[in-house]
């Protein structure tokens, strides 16, 4: 699964962000190919250069389906009026996404042999 990345810059008018957000919605959700979205708030930034106010993520099947997406009208449109509401003031990417479940994730790790850590010392 590949995902597209929005991340948005603080903005001198959230108000103004807020007011056209559904319209962006609208249209991204159309596009060709999206399995799922998620959208983030951000609270605060612990550490990092960047600084950011909003992550938006648009999940497809593979890169080239977000490819073909952002290559449709519904994909044209959510660009332009992307680029518009943000004043350019974000960041998009595509990365390849992998998950899985903590419960999985531990059928996986082995406990500590306390020996191993004496000889490491």
């Amino acid at each position: 699964m590949h995902k597209l990345v929005i991340l948005v810059e603080p903005l001198d008018d959230e108000q103004a962000f807020d007011d056209i957000w559904p319209h962006f919605l609208h249209l991204s959700e159309r596009m060709p190919g999206l399995q799922r979205e998620a959208t983030c708030r951000v609270e605060d930034v612990l550490y990092g250069r960047y600084q950011l106010a909003f992550i938006h993520e648009l999940y497809f099947e593979s890169a080239a389906a977000i490819q073909a997406a952002m290559i449709s009208p519904d994909g044209q449109a959510a660009g332009e009026l992307l680029q518009k509401m943000t004043a350019g003031r974000m960041t998009l990417l595509i990365a390849d996404h992998k998950e899985d479940e903590l419960e999985n994730i531990r059928k996986y790790h082995q406990p500590a042999n306390s020996d191993d850590r004496t000889r490491r010392a």
